[in-house]
């Protein structure tokens, strides 16, 4: 390991990912939820796929929106899981430069990519609920589609100046990566040159992006409680909240965790490392597994559709 703390390698060398500094000796353990996680995120959101592609009466913006999302929380998991149990299981801790860059790409812009869908998801909750006569005509197949390309566009493009400043910067002091993957920060701290632009870029996406994301969301559903509110009976209150439910749930999975980690990346130096890194690996495992069980536990149509396809295997 001394021999990987060295100076003066380029941006073609490879980098020494760390894993969990601290936690060596129950890998095996940790390894063991981790997959769990992996697991069921993978085969959920795959279930949830398959029956909104073969039910013809899901095919409606919510549902897609959801496909988006669960495509979404299948590559999250993706982009990390394999080189962070190799790390606890192999020991293989080198990642190529490209190789870190491609990954670190990956998490930020599907991160950034699934805020985009959990806004379009509370618009349409929005246009369902306070506007439900023009529902159709506002969320058309082809504004969906229109939706959808903004949303990965936006993601792709602000993303990709991460890794264009990173690639851009020398490397000369060590190689070595305290984390177990190839987290944004944890990459461009290395540079032996001015990482300020990065920095307030990466602050920028995080309170620009995200926190605007938050925002419109915030303001969807300011006027979504007020159509609620504005119902004559309590049950029909309930049951249009609980047409939201499902949503709430996974915003709150997904935001809290994401802006907790990248506060605590910037500003909590007092935090133990490993606790950290341990935060940073749940907020990329545990919303892509929780999405599909909310949705699954909690939409009707998704619900009665997944328990007539185990009848109809059965029988």
């Amino acid at each position: 390991m001394s021999g990987s703390n060295t100076t003066n390698f380029t941006n073609s060398s490879i980098f020494i990912l760390l894993g969990i500094p601290g936690l060596e000796s129950v890998y095996v353990w940790i390894s063991i939820p981790f997959c769990t996680m992996y697991i069921i995120a993978v085969l959920g959101n795959f279930t949830i796929l398959f029956i909104v592609k073969k039910e013809t009466s899901l095919h409606g913006p919510m549902y897609y929106f959801l496909c988006m999302l669960a495509v979404t929380d299948m590559v999250l998991p993706t982009s990390i899981l394999p080189k962070t149990l190799a790390i606890f299981w192999f020991n293989s801790r080198e990642i190529d430069f490209s190789a870190c860059l491609t990954q670190l790409y990956f998490i930020h812009c599907f991160s950034v990519m699934e805020s985009g869908i959990f806004v379009a998801m509370a618009f349409d909750r929005y246009v369902a609920i306070c506007h439900p006569l023009r529902h159709s005509t506002i969320l058309t197949n082809h504004v969906v589609s229109l939706i959808g390309v903004a949303i990965a566009l936006r993601g792709g493009v602000l993303v990709m100046v991460h890794p264009l400043l990173a690639r851009s910067r020398p490397y000369c002091r060590t190689n070595i990566i305290p984390h177990s993957f190839c987290e944004h920060m944890a990459v461009v701290k290395l540079a032996c040159a001015d990482i300020r632009v990065s920095s307030y870029y990466g602050l920028f996406v995080v309170f620009c992006v995200l926190g605007l994301d938050v925002f419109f969301i915030s303001v969807s559903y300011s006027q979504i409680l007020r159509a609620i509110f504005s119902l004559p009976t309590k049950d029909a209150r309930l049951k249009t909240f609980g047409t939201c439910s499902s949503h709430l749930c996974s915003i709150l999975a997904f935001y809290i965790p994401a802006i907790f980690s990248s506060l605590m990346y910037r500003f909590g130096q007092n935090v133990a490392l490993h606790f950290h890194i341990l935060i940073a690996n749940m907020y990329l495992l545990l919303p892509p597994m929780l999405n599909p069980i909310i949705y699954g536990a909690r939409t009707k149509q998704i619900r009665g559709s997944l328990l007539q396809l185990f009848t109809y295997k059965r029988t």
